[in-house]
């Protein structure tokens, strides 16, 4: 299974580390490395997500890395990355709607 990021996912997650690190470089890393390991697993099981309530969409689903939810399109021999959010962020308002990526 190949495994996009959109740029919108890779900014998300540049934007996590460097919230983190103001407290701490090394657990900043930690918290990217380990959000990175858990879209691998989507390597194997792409299917392995729930779908994305916000999104009524079969194809858009997410895994969740706490406090964070990883947000992908799963489509046929491929699946996208598009947003990694903080779980008690509110995704029913259309604006914040970040899985419409290109």
């Amino acid at each position: 299974m190949k495994i996009i990021w959109a740029n919108s996912a890779i900014n998300d997650l540049k934007e996590i580390k460097a919230y983190i690190s103001k407290d701490s470089e090394y657990y900043a890393f930690q918290v990217v490395e380990k959000i990175i390991s858990a879209v691998e697993t989507l390597n194997t099981f792409p299917e392995i997500g729930k779908k994305v309530t916000e999104a009524n969409q079969q194809n858009i689903r997410e895994i969740i890395y706490t406090p964070y939810r990883i947000i992908y399109q799963f489509e046929p021999g491929y699946l996208k990355i598009v947003t990694i959010v903080h779980s008690g962020r509110d995704l029913s308002n259309p604006k914040l709607q970040k899985w419409e990526v290109e």
